[in-house]
C-alpha cells in the first residue's frame, strides 16, 4: 500500500501543516510520496528530511529580518521573499537543509508550479533540492509581489494560481491512500477578485489572467470534492479547526507560533483516526 500526501499553500498560514508534519514525524506515519504547492513545499520539504521544528524555528528567527521578506526586499529585489536570503543563505548557512536526508528518503515529492505563458499546472519531481532550488522559488512566487522565475527556458509563479490543492496530480500518480493537508477551515471559500487587477499586472499573458480570474471556482470546487471525498473515507483530510487570524507575509512571532501550535494540536487530535484511515 502506498500513501501520498498533499500539501496546501498559504504562505504563513503553511505553519499550520509544519506543525502537522512535525507530529508525522514524531508518530512515524509512512508517506510515500508528496504532492506540495507553494509554502506547501518551502515547509513540506522538512518531512522528508526528517528536520522536526526545522520550519517554526527559521521562521520565528528571521520573520523581521529585513533580509528575509517584506516591503524591504520587495522595493530592492522585486520579491517580498528574498531570493539569496530565503532561498540560499538560510538552508545552505543559517540553518542547513539536510539533503542528503532528504535524498534518500525514498519520497517522491512532486512541487507545483504555474506556466506563465500556458497558465497550466506543471509538477516537478524534486531531486536534489539543492540544485533545483529555483523550482522551490517558483512554486512559491506570489503573483504581484514577486518576479516570474525561469526554469528551462520557461517562465512560472505560484502553483497555487493553476492548482491550489493538487489532490487530482496526487490521484492521478496512484496511491491507495491519500492524506490531505489544508490550511484554511472547513466553512472558507474564496470570493473573486476583479478581472482588471489580474490584467493590469499580466496583461501580456492572457492564459495566466485567465486562470488567476478562475482561481476563486477552482478552489471551491476542489474544496467541495474533498469534503465529499472525506466524508465518504475515500481520503482523510486535516485542517485548521479554527480560524486564526495570520497574514500571508506574517511579522507576529506569536501569530505564527500560534499558527504552528494549532497544526500540531489537530494533528494530535486526528492521530486515532488517521492510523486507523491508513491501515484500514
Amino acid at each position: 500500500m502506498k500513501v501520498g500526501l498533499v500539501l496546501e499553500g498559504g504562505a504563513m498560514r503553511a505553519m499550520f501543516t509544519a506543525g502537522v508534519l512535525d507530529v508525522f514525524l514524531d508518530q512515524h506515519i509512512h508517506i510515500d510520496g508528496i504532492v506540495a504547492v507553494s509554502a506547501g513545499v518551502l515547509f513540506g520539504v522538512n518531512f522528508p528530511s526528517k528536520q522536526r521544528g526545522r520550519a517554526i524555528r527559521y521562521n520565528k528567527k528571521y520573520l523581521n529580518d529585513k533580509r528575509y521578506m517584506g516591503l524591504h526586499s520587495l522595493l530592492t529585489t522585486g520579491n517580498i521573499v528574498n531570493k539569496d536570503f530565503a532561498f540560499y543563505e538560510v538552508p545552505f548557512t543559517l540553518d542547513p537543509f539536510d539533503i542528503d536526508t532528504f535524498m534518500s528518503s525514498n519520497i517522491d515529492f512532486y512541487a507545483t508550479l504555474t506556466n506563465v505563458h500556458t497558465g497550466e499546472a506543471e509538477y516537478f519531481k524534486l531531486g536534489n533540492a539543492f540544485e533545483e532550488m529555483e523550482v522551490l522559488r517558483a512554486t512559491s512566487a506570489m503573483p504581484f509581489v514577486s518576479n516570474m522565475v525561469e526554469i528551462n527556458g520557461q517562465y512560472y509563479l505560484d502553483g497555487g494560481i493553476a492548482d491550489s490543492i493538487p489532490l487530482k496530480k496526487c490521484q492521478a500518480l496512484g496511491y491507495d491512500k491519500i492524506i490531505v493537508v489544508l490550511t484554511r477551515p472547513l466553512e472558507y471559500r474564496k470570493k473573486p477578485t476583479p478581472s482588471w487587477i489580474f490584467n493590469v499586472f499580466y496583461r501580456k499573458y492572457p492564459k495566466l489572467v485567465e486562470k488567476l480570474a478562475q482561481r476563486y471556482q477552482n478552489y471551491n470546487d476542489t474544496v467541495e470534492e474533498i469534503i465529499n471525498l472525506n466524508k465518504n473515507k475515500e481520503i482523510f483530510v486535516i485542517r485548521p479547526s479554527q480560524t486564526l487570524s495570520i497574514k500571508r507575509i506574517e511579522k507576529d512571532v506569536e501569530k505564527v507560533q500560534a499558527m504552528y501550535d494549532l497544526g500540531v494540536e489537530d494533528a494530535k487530535k486526528e492521530m486515532p483516526a488517521l492510523k486507523e484511515f491508513l491501515i484500514g
